[in-house]
């Protein structure tokens, strides 16, 4: 994972909001732009209020991903998401996150993730305090702090989650983690990703405004 940069964030767009009927060629154009992080959301109808997809689009995208020498970055927004570690990793996932609500075994998931050979990640929603992480901050790679409700692509982000993220960046920096990735999800646009680089968050999810922001990395 990348260290934090002094306000820096990379720019992570997630296929959420593409026209899957083009999908492989608007990847395509990511990757060829100098984007080298696909964010794919992974919804279940019971954890969040919407279904997306499966190992199968990840498959479909790996050889992409290769040629770029680009990350495919796995958010399982799903209940009891360790049914389903292996299979993503299969199909070519580089990095799996869950979240820490949906996991009442954290460490036993965080460490099938590992066992199998992706990066480890933990998602938190807006209103979980950061004190569910603590314990588990040494074991990951990445944290994805949602900003916003998660479910659906759109919603403007909730300005609380500023703070929030200022508040893992010094905890990280305090415990000499800043190996862990901090990834902001929702409501990014050209008017909040300078706030949340400014925050410390060193990637940001970008979906149905990422045509708004430069491709690759925007510093505040």
């Amino acid at each position: 994972m990348s260290k934090r940069t002094k306000s820096i964030i990379e720019i992570a767009p997630s296929i959420l909001s593409a026209d899957f009927s083009r999908l492989g060629e608007r990847v395509s154009d990511c990757l060829e732009a100098g984007i080298r992080r696909i964010h794919i959301d992974v919804m279940d109808g019971q954890f969040v209020p919407n279904i997306t997809i499966g190992p199968l689009v990840v498959q479909s995208l790996r050889p992409l991903a290769d040629q770029f020498k680009a990350t495919l970055d796995v958010h399982l927004m799903i209940v009891q998401p360790e049914r389903f570690l292996a299979d993503f990793r299969r199909a070519g996932a580089d990095i799996i996150s869950v979240h820490v609500e949906a996991c009442p075994h954290l460490h036993r998931t965080i460490q099938m993730i590992r066992e199998l050979g992706a990066g480890a990640g933990v998602a938190i929603n807006p209103a979980t305090p950061l004190e569910s992480l603590e314990e588990i901050l040494p074991d990951v790679d990445q944290i994805i702090v949602m900003t916003v409700n998660p479910g659906f692509g759109g919603q403007e982000l909730i300005p609380a989650t500023v703070r929030k993220v200022a508040r893992l960046s010094q905890i990280l920096k305090k415990r000499s983690l800043n190996r862990v990735a901090i990834e902001v999800d929702g409501g990014v646009h050209e008017r909040t990703i300078a706030k949340m680089a400014a925050a410390g968050a060193t990637h940001a999810v970008a979906g149905s405004a990422v045509s708004c922001i430069a491709f690759g990395f925007c510093s505040s």
